[in-house]
């Protein structure tokens, strides 16, 4: 008989629980979540009138195997007529802007964006992808994202393109982070091949392979860029955490903050603030730091790696105006870290998403992310900052970079508090260090979830997935 426990009912921790469930060899799964709804980060507003508005991910990618996993997953749930997908012919897809200079600028896309010198930049795209591989091949461990795109591209497009690309993914410094663990094809890529280019075209190693299902086989013959889902993206946890609740096999449990993880006989006893809960092994999708001070003392050396991986708060603000008031249409844009330190970027939510408008008349919905590596410098302390404070700065960056001078018909402050792991240069040595360290003293632990493999939905949902696999391969 073989009971986990996972703690975090997150996307990382209902994930991990659907895997368990298929097996055989789990006889029970016990979910401990804090706080009082399930899904983490995948949170959807909706309102009354029927108007959807999102406070994390809105968009979902089905690129690559682990995209391919996610869908095989959304159809064994039976939300496959819930899906609202985004080709790449979308204009939501070809067209995203970059905020320099005061200016909009529409990125290069296609061939002819490729050829030509686009502003802001000085010369063409093509230009830098043809001369990459003539660059030498790095021989450091890990590098910055920034130090390795300017090396390999040049530093016009690092210092534009890609600081703006990793504070939209990541909230995140692309001088602090690392290549190697967010950006993993591309390290990859120039280890194997020597090249980005080389590397994109003969490919850079293996990869995971999952069998696409009929959803995941629609998704590449019609081309989809991205998919939400007709309720929001928040759906989708909810459809995960009913699917377990009649499994049979899940005991689901809010409010369950866990105090304390001790050793035992036959794996742990975990303590919640009403009780305890015996386990024979623990799937943790709790952030880091959240893990490390639940653990007991004994085990220093994995507490301390644990805490040094960051997070950074983002503020997210969600808008609605009357009317068709964007000077552009696309899905949105970015801006540098030298334009604005305080605002990462703006998503245009009505036009990859006009299912989740209003039927009430003409709305435009936007979201404007701020903070990030930043929020600290611009707005202070993020358990100090006021929700006017925020509120004003989304409105006036609208004002700013979009000439939108009305006041918004309706609004949404969400302050997101250690949302995104910051994968800093060494990243992938401490995980391997801490993963090893577990194997080492024989821990019934594993670890899933954004900390560690990857800050995305799908690389989340997959951290689950492979946590499971590695349990169920120790125990066979």
């Amino acid at each position: 008989m073989t009971t986990v426990a996972v703690l975090g009912g997150g996307i990382g921790g209902l994930a991990a629980s659907y895997y368990l469930t298929k097996s055989s060899q789990i006889t029970k799964v016990i979910i401990l979540e804090s706080s009082s709804r399930y899904g983490g980060w995948l949170w959807s507003t909706r309102r009354s009138d029927g108007a959807i508005f999102e406070h994390g991910p809105r968009g979902i990618r089905p690129a690559g195997e682990v995209g391919c996993n996610t869908l095989n997953m959304v159809e064994d749930l039976g939300l496959q007529s819930e899906i609202l997908p985004v080709s790449y012919s979308h204009i939501a897809s070809k067209n995203r802007y970059i905020y320099v200079n005061r200016k909009l600028h529409k990125m290069p896309s296609g061939i002819g964006g490729a050829i030509r010198t686009v502003p802001p930049f000085s010369r063409s795209l093509l230009l830098s992808v043809a001369m990459e591989p003539l660059v030498k091949k790095g021989k450091e461990e890990d590098e910055s994202i920034h130090s390795f795109v300017s090396r390999r591209l040049g530093k016009e497009l690092a210092d534009i393109a890609i600081d703006s690309l990793c504070r939209g993914v990541f909230a995140g410094d692309c001088r602090k982070l690392s290549v190697r663990s967010c950006f993993p094809p591309l390290y990859n890529a120039e280890k194997q091949r020597g090249s980005i280019v080389l590397g994109m075209l003969l490919g850079s190693g293996p990869s995971p392979v999952v069998l696409p299902g009929p959803l995941a086989q629609r998704s590449r013959k019609e081309s989809w860029a991205q998919w939400s889902l007709r309720r929001g993206v928040e759906s989708f946890p909810e459809a995960l955490t009913d699917w377990l609740a009649h499994s049979g096999r899940v005991q689901l449990h809010r409010h369950a903050t866990v105090k304390q993880l001790q050793p035992s006989a036959s794996g742990w006893e975990i303590q919640l603030e009403d009780g305890t809960i015996s386990a024979d092994h623990v799937i943790s999708a709790l952030p880091a730091k959240a893990l490390s001070s639940v653990l007991p003392s004994s085990l220093q050396p994995l507490i301390q790696q644990l805490q040094e991986i960051s997070t950074v708060t983002v503020a997210v603000v969600n808008l609605e105006y009357k009317g068709s008031i964007l000077p552009v249409e696309g899905f949105g844009h970015l801006i540098p870290s030298s334009e604005d330190r305080g605002v990462l970027g703006v998503v245009y939510d009505s036009v990859p998403f006009p299912q989740h408008n209003s039927p009430n008349g003409d709305t435009t919905r936007l979201t404007v992310m701020m903070g990030g590596a930043w929020f600290q410098e611009v707005f202070g302390a993020p358990e100090e900052v006021s929700e006017e404070r925020l509120m004003a700065a989304a409105t006036e960056a609208i004002r700013c970079q979009l000439g939108v001078t009305m006041a918004p018909s309706w609004s949404k402050v969400v302050l997101q508090k250690d949302c995104i792991p910051q994968y800093h240069l060494g990243h992938w040595r401490r995980v391997e260090s801490m993963r090893s360290y577990i194997r080492k003293m024989l821990l019934p632990l594993s670890l899933a979830g954004s900390s560690y493999d990857g800050v995305s939905v799908n690389d989340v949902i997959f951290s689950g997935r492979t946590a499971v696999d590695g349990l169920l391969r120790t125990r066979v």
